[in-house]
C-alpha cells in the first residue's frame, strides 16, 4: 500500500536524514523509532504531504502521492503532536468541525459511539479546555477512527495517556489492521508490528527542529 523510495529530508537547512526506503502492506502496524532528532515526526509529514522531499518520492497504492493529490489526503488519518482543537469549542462541535472539513458528515450516533469507547461519554457537552493531556489524546483518536480512512499516520499517540488509554489505543490499532487498514506509528515504545530504526539513516541524532521541548 505504501511505499517509500531513497527518500531524504532536509529542515532549517541541514539533512535530517536520507537513503530512507521501505515498504508497508495492508494489515500492518509499522513502528517507527529513533532519538530525539532523527526525523520520526518529519517522516510522518513527508507521508501525508505536509513535507516535500529533499530527494526520492512517498507511493501509494503504486502511485506518487503528489499524483494522487486530493485523493490520497482522504485516503489517510494523520495525528500529529498538536491536536488543533478549539478550547472554547465542545467535544462535538469540535469533532463535528473537523470531520466537515475532511468532508465528511458527522453521524451523531456512531460519534457517540467512538466517545463511549474512548471514555469520553457524558463530555460531549463540555469545552474542550476542561480536558486533560490524556483525554485530548483521546478525543484525537476519535477523529481518526471517525475518519474510517485505510491510511493511520499517528505522532506519538501514547503521548499524555494512562495505562487504560493505551489499552484502548492498542485495541484500536489491532481492530484497523484487521480490517486491511495500515497503521504508520512513531513512538519511542516497543511494541508488536514491524519497525522502522531512523538512527540508521541520520549520521548524528539531534533535536527534530519541528518538535516543542
Amino acid at each position: 500500500m505504501l511505499a517509500v523510495c531513497d527518500l531524504a529530508c532536509t529542515r532549517a537547512g541541514r539533512l535530517v536524514f536520507s537513503g530512507l526506503t521501505f515498504s508497508a502492506q495492508a494489515g500492518a502496524t509499522l513502528q517507527v523509532r529513533g532519538a530525539n532528532g532523527s526525523g520520526k515526526s518529519s517522516l510522518l509529514r513527508l507521508l501525508c504531504g505536509l513535507l516535500q522531499p529533499a530527494r526520492g518520492e512517498v507511493h501509494w497504492r503504486g502511485r506518487p502521492i503528489a499524483a494522487r493529490g486530493a485523493h490520497f489526503s482522504a485516503q489517510l488519518a494523520y495525528l500529529g503532536h498538536a491536536d488543533g482543537w478549539r478550547g472554547e469549542l465542545t467535544l462535538r462541535e469540535n469533532l463535528d468541525f473537523s470531520l466537515h472539513i475532511a468532508g465528511q458528515r458527522p453521524d451523531a450516533a456512531v460519534s457517540r459511539t467512538v466517545l463511549e469507547r474512548l471514555q469520553l461519554a457524558g463530555r460531549e457537552n463540555d469545552p474542550v479546555r476542561l480536558l486533560s493531556q490524556g483525554q485530548r489524546r483521546r478525543l484525537g483518536l476519535a477523529r481518526v477512527l471517525l475518519s474510517r480512512r485505510p491510511l493511520w499516520l499517528l505522532d506519538e499517540p501514547h503521548a499524555g495517556l494512562d495505562t487504560g488509554g493505551e489499552a484502548i489505543l492498542e485495541a484500536c490499532l489491532a481492530e484497523h489492521t484487521q480490517g486491511g487498514g495500515l497503521a504508520v506509528v512513531a513512538t519511542h515504545r516497543a511494541g508488536s508490528g514491524d519497525a522502522l530504526d531512523m538512527d540508521e539513516f541520520n549520521d548524528a541524532p539531534r533535536r527534530d527542529p519541528d518538535r516543542r521541548a
